[in-house]
């Protein structure tokens, strides 16, 4: 069997921890049963671009329980967990390209890997598989039903995509499903930033100014947690609505040329490009922390860093010195890549559990209703996110109420006033 893994015997490893995961995955749980009953999936070839972590690894075992024959690389050269891509490669004789550290080539040849199985729907998580796919491997085009979106980012280029009259195939964005980015992006990335910057410097960020760049879902996350760890939280934004959200929160906001003089810890999630540039490195403190929690190494300037520093090592194992000429130090995480994958573990599988049952559910939707769909982007269907909702509180022990006849009536009639 083909794959790409740095070790076939961390897979008992991967077994275990991705065992662990599962029994906080009681939604995917209860697809993967219905899967194997139905196969849905059957004759699907489905080409995934994912963070290789536990929870993935659920889902892979999901879609193949449902009868796609699947493939698997790493959507980030640091995210990976090279005991789950053992495990699966392994146990489940599922083709897997992904070694935690890769470089930028083997990134890509293991994105072209897994795009030889010629897909019928493709899994994407940042839009690298889906941009190779339609500038090398524009044959294969004619034979996608559709594929699925993770995360904001890859929604971003996507969207610009279909704006142009590019992208060739419909595209069902997960990461807008109120079920995914209202939880994974808000709770997951909240608790899973936080802890990738304290595994990488276990520095104490209560008492510190914590600087939050962006203040979309995932920025709410990583505020909310930063402030509930102690730390006096400023927030960066260029949007006036998310700014004044920001402020009725009760953090402050500046602009980033403000908070670069004053801020401990920085962290980027914007989805944009050079978010922190090197006029901003010139005026931060001595000793502070930057990192970055989108999907892309790009929102830090680090080009400009490297050639403002004088000296740089390595001095903890996802912390990077550089020295500038005035003497004072900057400390990078985890090469810039998401904090939280490239440190530490990732989203709990309590909150990956919605995520990626949207995943599975609308791969099972591109098969029955692809056909129909134009080449754009779009949400979740309705009744996916809802399905979703309702079995998480039944997995909860949650009950909930239901409208009575009158309330319906009242509700959808325009008679009945005060």
């Amino acid at each position: 069997m083909d794959f790409d893994i740095k070790d076939e015997k961390l897979a008992e490893e991967g077994r275990l921890r991705t065992e662990w995961a599962a029994q906080s995955m009681p939604v995917l749980s209860f697809i993967k049963e219905r899967f194997a009953r139905e196969k849905p999936l059957e004759g699907i070839n489905l080409a995934a671009c994912l963070h290789v972590t536990t929870e993935t690894a659920y889902l892979v075992e999901t879609l193949k329980a449902g009868g796609a024959n699947v493939r698997l690389c790493a959507s980030n050269p640091l995210s990976t967990q090279d005991d789950v891509a053992a495990y699966l490669a392994i146990e489940h004789k599922i083709p897997v390209f992904a070694i935690k550290g890769e470089d930028k080539d083997t990134y890509y040849s293991h994105i072209k890997a897994v795009l030889e199985v010629v897909p019928d729907v493709t899994m994407d998580d940042g839009a690298d598989l889906v941009s190779t796919l339609h500038s090398e491997y524009r044959e294969y085009l004619g034979n996608i039903k559709g594929g699925t979106e993770e995360t904001t980012t890859g929604v971003i280029r996507l969207r610009s995509m279909a704006d142009d009259k590019v992208l060739q195939y419909p595209i069902i964005a997960v990461n807008d499903a109120n079920t995914k980015h209202l939880f994974d992006n808000r709770y997951g990335t909240g608790q899973s930033t936080i802890d990738g910057i304290l595994r990488a410097t276990n520095r104490l960020i209560a008492g510190s100014n914590f600087v939050v760049c962006g203040y979309g879902w995932c920025g709410r996350g990583v505020a909310m947690r930063a402030s509930g760890m102690g730390a006096r939280v400023v927030v960066t934004e260029v949007d006036p609505l998310r700014a004044l959200e920001a402020v009725m929160d009760g953090y402050q906001v500046m602009t980033i040329a403000e908070a670069a003089k004053i801020g401990d810890f920085f962290c980027t999630l914007t989805g944009d490009i050079h978010v922190i540039r090197g006029e901003h490195f010139e005026v931060m403190k001595d000793g502070a922390i930057v990192c970055n929690s989108g999907h892309f190494n790009v929102e830090i300037d680090l080009d400009a860093l490297e050639k403002m520093a004088k000296n740089r090592r390595k001095i903890r194992e996802y912390v990077k010195e550089f020295t500038l000429e005035n003497g004072k130090r900057i400390y990078v995480l985890g090469e810039g890549r998401l904090i939280n994958l490239a440190a530490a573990e990732g989203h709990p599988s309590s909150v990956m559990d919605m995520s990626f049952a949207n995943q599975a559910l609308c791969a099972e939707y591109l098969k029955k209703h692809g056909s129909e769909l134009e080449k754009k982007v779009y949400g979740v269907p309705k009744e996916i996110d809802e399905e979703i909702a309702r079995l998480k509180l039944k997995s909860m022990g949650i009950q909930i109420d239901k409208l009575t006849e009158e309330q319906e009536k009242y509700l959808h009639s325009w008679e009945m006033g005060t």
